[in-house]
């Protein structure tokens, strides 16, 4: 069992992990030892989790969010098979997190008749400055 939260708990059966040969260095091992974690949370099928949860973690995750509603996380930084898998855990259980997090919603507010003020005159010195760089007629 996977502990995100005080509420939220992940069960064993909601998490499946596979085992891949890792990129980058690992000496002679890394063409025969399966050391990368890919773990894949079933997150819409979760009944640990609501359903506001559950649309916060789909915008979160982006493209590792799948067609039918589960999380793949990858972890290969390491040479050993289970630092990944812990490293894969604590991904998914902070992404989790983040996602249990409510935004905070945004108070719509006015600006002042001063900042208001000052916009405009702005805008009319800029104005006039514009103005004066047209074609000098005169006197011939």
């Amino acid at each position: 069992m996977l502990q995100v939260t005080d509420n939220i708990s992940i069960e064993e059966w909601e998490l499946t992990e596979q085992f891949t040969r890792s990129q980058g260095p690992g000496g002679q091992n890394v063409n025969k030892v399966e050391t990368a974690v890919e773990l894949r949370f079933e997150a819409a099928r979760s009944p640990n989790l609501s359903d506001a949860v559950k649309r916060r973690l789909q915008r979160l995750a982006g493209r590792r969010w799948t067609q039918d509603g589960a999380v793949l996380v990858l972890a290969q930084e390491t040479r050993s098979q289970a630092r990944n898998r812990e490293l894969a855990r604590v991904r998914l259980a902070d992404l989790i997190r983040r996602a249990t997090e409510t935004p905070k919603r945004r108070i719509a507010t006015r600006p002042t008749l001063g900042s208001q003020r000052r916009r405009l005159k702005s805008k009319a010195e800029r104005g006039a400055v514009k103005a004066l760089r047209g074609r000098v007629e005169g006197e011939e």
